[in-house]
């Protein structure tokens, strides 16, 4: 047993040396010049390829965020308080006052009802003011040769150095979070591709500082998964106690007056709306102890932008508080 024990603190040692770690660097070194001639290849100018991987480097924190996930286990009802304190629902409000014009010109143009982009806003990126600090283009690059999701990471790479090439934002304030996610929107970079908007129009899509592109964005891409501005995200409901829980499933959408007829009714014991042109899903996060929800049209929206139940009642909350202030 002591032999075992020494020949692993030797191995220890020998990962964390600087001839291990030399090693490590000259190993990223050649990767990165490998995918400066596929990207050459594939059509990115010189020019952009030395303005992205000038300062290029190992991000040795983002191969441990995506390895060493968080094991303990959270409820919703420890989620939630957590996501939206009391102090973020109060600047949510404070917010969507500040920007009530803009937010309305956009909102009503792009058909997406302003508390929602204001709540997205504000459970990414705490209304802006965290992004994350990791360049884009090292952060990337280092999920694609950790080599575990290499073509995703490459796949957003490319569209990373795409965004470079037209002149969205300069590579060093190219800022985002380790997996690549970017600026107050935390779009990766294919979704900056697909949904991003130039709504200053001063020939930049500028998610980091424009606060008309930035929501703007937001609300082309609900828009463009199917978010309706006629209805909610959800409601908190009770359920019988003899509901059927296989029926509690996003894929099981049924008409408000079905889910009154089976005994669902609103948290207070009220009858549910009497809407017949909305139809909804029972959603159990946790277990039938815990919230649930009826989920409309847009809840699968939110689920498009984050495929986490958690995240959507956190948005789906605080857009509420922001509609019902205290």
């Amino acid at each position: 047993m002591k032999q075992f024990l020494l020949l692993l603190s030797f191995t220890a040692a020998l990962l964390l040396s600087p001839w291990a770690q030399a090693e490590e660097g000259e190993a990223f070194a050649a990767y990165v010049e490998q995918l400066k001639a596929e990207a050459l290849a594939a059509g990115y100018t010189q020019e952009t390829l030395d303005k992205a991987f000038a300062e290029v480097k190992f991000y040795k924190k983002s191969v441990e965020a995506d390895k060493n996930q968080p094991e303990f286990k959270l409820t919703l009802d420890t989620y939630l308080p957590r996501a939206v304190p009391e102090w973020k629902a109060t600047k949510a409000v404070e917010m969507y006052a500040k920007h009530r014009e803009l937010l309305e010109k956009i909102g009503a143009e792009y058909g997406v009802q302003p508390r929602f982009i204001v709540a997205l806003w504000g459970i990414e990126t705490n209304f802006g003011s965290f992004t994350g600090g990791f360049d884009v283009v090292s952060a990337l690059t280092t999920m694609a040769y950790e080599g575990r999701r290499e073509a995703f990471f490459k796949k957003e790479l490319w569209h990373a150095l795409t965004i470079v090439q037209e002149g969205h934002i300069d590579v060093a304030n190219m800022k985002g979070s380790w997996a690549g996610a970017m600026g107050q929107t935390q779009f990766m970079p294919s979704s900056f591709m697909s949904y991003a908007i130039d709504y200053d129009g001063d020939g930049r899509k500028d998610i980091w500082n424009s606060m008309g592109d930035v929501f703007a964005s937001a609300a082309n891409y609900l828009k463009n998964v199917g978010w309706n501005d006629d209805v909610t995200w959800g409601r908190q409901v009770k359920l019988p106690d003899e509901f059927d829980i296989e029926q509690a499933k996003l894929s099981i959408k049924k008409p408000l007056a079905e889910w009154q007829a089976l005994g669902v009714r609103s948290m207070d014991g009220s009858d549910l709306p009497k809407r017949d042109d909305i139809v909804a899903a029972v959603v159990i996060p946790d277990d039938r102890q815990g919230r649930v929800f009826l989920a409309y049209d847009n809840y699968d929206a939110l689920m498009r932008w984050n495929r986490s139940h958690y995240f959507v009642a956190a948005v789906g909350y605080l857009s509420d508080r922001i509609r019902f202030p205290r």
